[in-house]
C-alpha cells in the first residue's frame, strides 16, 4: 500500500510539473510575440534576402568620344612633287608633311579632314589647278596620321570627270576603318545609311558642296557629288534663291533618315566665299537650318582661310577651318599675311548620358589650335604642318606670336569665350 501511494504521488507530481512548464513556455511565447522579438528577427532576415543590386536601367551610363578636325588637303603639283622627292622619286610619301600632326590626331577617337582635291590616282594622270587629280598616297598618309572621317564633296570633285570620282570612291571603299562621304558611285551607295560606332557612341556624317566650279555633273548621276546649290554671284540672297531653298527638302530627308539612328550627327559643309574671314548669308542660313534639324556639329571648309567658331542654337558651328596643306601663294593679294597658311585644328568631346529611358547629349571641351602650313617659297619644297604650340613654330614662322594674336581674334569674333590653345613660349 505504501509504495503504491508513493508512486501515485510521484506520478501526480510529474503531471503537475509538466503542466507548469507548458504554462510557463506559453506565457513566455506570448510575451515574446507581443514584443515582436521573433517577428523582428524574421523581418530582418527577409530584408536581407530582398536586397538586390540596383536595376540596370536605374544606373547612369556615360559614353563619350573625342573628335578633332582639320581643313582642306589641297594637293597642288608642288606638294605631290615634294612627296615624290621624299620617296626618292619612286612613288609618293606624304607622311613627313603630317609628322607633327600625327601624335595629336592619333589620340582622338574620330579625326576629320576635307579631301579638297580628288584622289583619282596616278593611273588617270595627275593634275594641278584648276582641274586637280591627286595621288591616293596622300589618303594613305592621312589615315596613317590617325584620320578616319573624310568629306569628299568639294568644288573640285568633278575636276577630272566621272572616272576620277569612281576611282576615288573605290579607293575609299577599300578603307573599312574610314568613313568617307559626300561623293558616291551609285544612288544606292549615296542613300545607304552608313553608321559607325566608337565607345558606345553611334555616329555618322553628311556632306554637301555649294557647287563644282562649273564642271557639269552628268545628267541622272547627282550621286557623284552632293551639291546644295548657292547663287552667290547673281543673287547672293538665300531667301530669293529658289534652287537653294528647294534643295533644303533633300537635306531634310537625308538628316531625318539618320537622325534617330545615331547619337552624334556631323554635317560637313563646303560653302562660303574664298579668302574671306566673314561667313556669308548662305553659311549663316545653312547653319541655322541644319541646327533646326537637330544636327550636333557643322564643320565648314572651302574659304581657304579661318572663320569664326561659335554655337547656333545647340549646334557647334566651325564656319571654316581654312587649309590644312596646300601651295597657295603668300604673295597674292588674296593670301596676304599668312591668311592661306595659318589654319585651324578644332577638337571637342561628345557625351551621351543614359539613365533608364532618359538620354541626354552634350558637346563640351571645345578647343581650337592654330597650325601653320610651311613650305620654302623659293624651292617649293619642305611642306610641313606645324602647330603653334610646338616649339618648331619659332624656326619656321619667326613672328608667330603676332600672327597668332591676329587669327585668334578671327576664331573668337562671334564668341569671345571660345578657347584657343596658346602658342609656344
Amino acid at each position: 500500500m505504501v509504495r503504491r501511494r508513493v508512486r501515485r504521488r510521484l506520478k501526480l507530481g510529474n503531471i503537475f510539473l509538466t503542466i507548469s512548464l507548458i504554462v510557463l513556455f506559453s506565457l513566455v511565447g506570448i510575451y515574446l510575440s507581443k514584443n515582436n522579438i521573433f517577428k523582428e528577427k524574421e523581418s530582418n532576415s527577409v530584408v536581407e534576402k530582398k536586397e538586390k543590386p540596383a536595376k540596370k536601367e536605374d544606373k547612369e551610363v556615360v559614353n563619350s568620344v573625342s573628335v578633332i578636325a582639320v581643313g582642306d588637303n589641297l594637293i597642288h603639283s608642288s606638294v605631290y612633287k615634294d612627296a615624290s622627292a621624299h620617296a626618292n622619286w619612286n612613288g609618293y610619301d606624304f607622311k613627313p608633311m603630317y609628322a607633327l600632326i600625327k601624335p595629336i590626331a592619333s589620340q582622338y577617337d574620330i579625326a576629320y579632314y576635307n579631301q579638297e582635291s580628288i584622289l583619282g590616282g596616278t593611273e588617270l594622270g595627275l593634275d594641278d589647278y584648276p582641274t586637280f587629280n591627286s595621288p591616293q598616297e596622300t589618303g594613305d598618309a592621312m589615315i596613317d596620321a590617325g584620320f578616319n572621317l573624310v568629306s569628299l564633296a568639294t568644288n573640285h570633285t568633278m575636276d577630272s570627270g566621272e572616272r576620277a570620282v569612281l576611282a576615288s570612291r573605290s579607293y575609299w571603299n577599300s578603307k573599312s576603318d574610314v568613313l568617307a562621304v559626300g561623293s558616291y558611285s551609285s544612288e544606292e551607295e549615296r542613300n545607304k545609311i552608313d553608321i559607325r560606332e566608337k565607345n558606345g557612341i553611334k555616329y555618322t556624317m553628311l556632306n554637301y558642296t555649294y557647287g563644282t566650279n562649273g564642271m557639269p555633273v552628268p545628267s541622272g548621276k547627282d550621286y557623284l557629288v552632293n551639291v546644295w546649290p548657292t547663287d552667290i554671284d547673281n543673287i547672293n540672297n538665300p531667301e530669293r534663291d529658289t534652287k537653294y531653298q528647294n534643295y533644303k527638302s533633300v537635306v531634310k530627308e537625308d538628316v531625318e533618315r539618320v537622325r534617330d539612328k545615331v547619337d552624334l550627327l556631323i554635317v560637313a559643309m563646303h560653302w562660303g566665299v574664298e579668302y574671306t574671314h566673314e561667313p556669308t548669308e548662305y553659311e549663316k542660313d545653312m547653319a541655322k537650318y541644319l541646327s533646326s534639324l537637330g544636327v550636333d556639329v557643322i564643320i565648314g571648309t572651302h574659304p581657304h582661310v579661318i572663320q569664326p567658331v561659335t554655337y547656333v542654337g545647340d549646334t557647334l558651328v566651325i564656319y571654316s577651318l581654312g587649309n590644312f596643306i596646300s601651295a597657295q601663294y603668300q604673295n597674292r593679294d588674296s593670301c596676304t599675311y599668312y591668311k592661306c597658311t595659318v589654319e585651324l585644328m578644332t577638337s571637342f568631346k561628345f557625351t551621351k548620358t543614359s539613365k533608364g529611358k532618359d538620354v541626354s547629349y552634350k558637346v563640351s571641351d571645345v578647343n581650337n589650335e592654330l597650325i601653320y602650313n610651311y613650305y620654302n617659297q623659293s624651292t617649293w619644297r619642305g611642306f610641313k604642318v606645324i602647330p603653334f604650340s610646338n616649339q618648331e613654330i619659332a624656326n619656321y614662322l619667326p613672328n608667330y606670336k603676332n600672327v597668332y594674336e591676329q587669327y585668334k581674334a578671327v576664331v573668337q569674333k562671334y564668341n569671345s569665350d571660345m578657347p584657343v590653345v596658346g602658342y609656344y613660349e
